[in-house]
């Protein structure tokens, strides 16, 4: 094979990549990583979302790569260092799912704060638990986002149509960016004490690891919201539900976990914890986004093999 998948992507592109070459789909081969470096001679194209580690030791035992496509943006599971050395290019399908992602947090803002929407639990019970559902309204609070990238970018633009006020913290992106219209540019100390709902939107580094401590969830107000679709190492997740269980934080919606995936080991520390929201991993999967991911990937993939 020419082509080797080992996570889910859309069909259609998948065809379109076999029509043109030989490609092998395997979209639950990310659950027996030990099997994909003797499967590597001859592929020249491995595409992969964010379960399939491409370590030196892949690298290693994959003469023929060229590229890697990255179903997604996120690149913590891929050794950059290790590829640049080898002469392996890396895609991400930049700014594909950027909608998905933005829905998913501007979602779970009206939902944490609102507050009804777990009422089922009670109500199946014979509770009429209006009081306790009545919540808060999104319009007129300040939304904060951490990392100020396109993600972040498509977010702000949804937040600001909805009556929110934005600011952000990016010390990358240049205070001449035109993306810092309507949007106040703070520190990370500031946009932690004034913000009701905080947004992560940064990638996986040494830098970043645990940037949401103990310490700076003590800097955010004691009523508002976090919601984590970036990286589950920025988060210390334990300091989260002491915050959480101590009534320090209004709520918590994460996508994404130290350890993925999320096994019942590693939830349990989340149990007992109010107005919490936990997902899959799914913030920037959608049925338009993953057509518009697959497509991206295939179309950058054939192209860097020769094959448009």
């Amino acid at each position: 094979m020419t082509i080797l998948i080992t996570e889910f992507m859309d069909e259609a592109a998948v065809e379109e990549m076999k029509a043109k070459v030989a490609t092998e789909y395997l979209p639950d081969l990310a659950d027996r990583q030990d099997n994909i470096p003797g499967m590597m001679a001859g592929v020249e194209a491995l595409i992969v979302r964010n379960r399939t580690q491409v370590t030196p030791e892949l690298l290693a035992a994959s003469p023929d790569l060229k590229v890697v496509g990255r179903l997604g943006v996120g690149l913590d599971n891929i050794n950059l260092p290790a590829c640049a050395e080898k002469g392996v290019e890396v895609i991400p399908a930049t700014g594909a799912n950027n909608i998905s992602v933005a829905e998913y947090v501007i979602t779970n803002a009206f939902v944490l704060l609102r507050g009804a929407y777990q009422a089922k639990h009670s109500m199946l019970k014979g509770g009429w638990p209006r009081m306790a559902c009545a919540g808060r309204e999104v319009g007129g609070k300040t939304l904060g986002l951490i990392g100020f990238g396109g993600i972040a970018q498509e977010t702000a633009r949804l937040a600001k149509g909805l009556g929110l006020a934005v600011c952000a913290s990016d010390p990358l992106l240049p205070a001449e960016n035109p993306a810092w219209e309507g949007v106040e540019r703070l520190e990370l100390g500031a946009l932690l004490a004034k913000s009701d709902l905080v947004s992560l939107h940064v990638p996986l580094l040494d830098a970043t690891r645990h940037m949401i401590n103990a310490d700076s969830l003590a800097q955010m107000k004691p009523d508002a919201v976090l919601i984590n679709a970036a990286r589950g190492g920025v988060v210390d997740e334990a300091a989260l539900v002491a915050a959480m269980k101590a009534e320090k934080l209004g709520g918590a919606a994460l996508d994404c976990f130290e350890t993925e995936p999320l096994t019942e080991a590693a939830a349990e520390k989340f149990r007992g914890c109010e107005n919490l929201i936990l997902t899959p991993h799914i913030a920037g999967v959608t049925e338009e986004s993953n057509t518009r991911v697959s497509t991206m990937i295939a179309d950058l993939v054939l192209d860097r093999l020769g094959q448009t």
